[in-house]
């Protein structure tokens, strides 16, 4: 069944995520505090002066918050070397702890 709110949306995740996307909801209320909760494209999302804001959701590995392309394209810049070196560093440990269980 589609969910029709976002609470309904939030009670089918596990509770790490449902804590995650919670937190995210707050936070998007606390910066725009007139927009309109609603499910668009079976995702919660946040309507403000008639239009879609942002939306978010969780997948099976991951919680995603989408605030549309003009907004990251405005704060867009490259990323710092030393923060590249960490995530990488991050996925060839992920890796080798997921080669060490198989």
């Amino acid at each position: 069944m589609k969910p029709r709110t976002i609470d309904e949306y939030l009670a089918t995740l596990s509770a790490g995520k449902r804590a995650a996307l919670q937190k995210l909801r707050r936070a998007i209320k606390s910066a725009a505090p007139e927009a309109e909760e609603r499910i668009s494209y079976q995702l919660p999302a946040f309507r403000f002066r008639g239009r879609i804001l942002v939306w978010f959701g969780a997948a099976t590995n991951h919680c995603s918050f989408y605030p549309g392309a003009h907004p990251i394209k405005g704060l867009e810049a490259p990323l710092p070397a030393t923060l590249v070196r960490k995530l990488v560093k991050v996925r060839i440990s992920e890796q080798a702890a997921t080669k060490r269980r198989a």
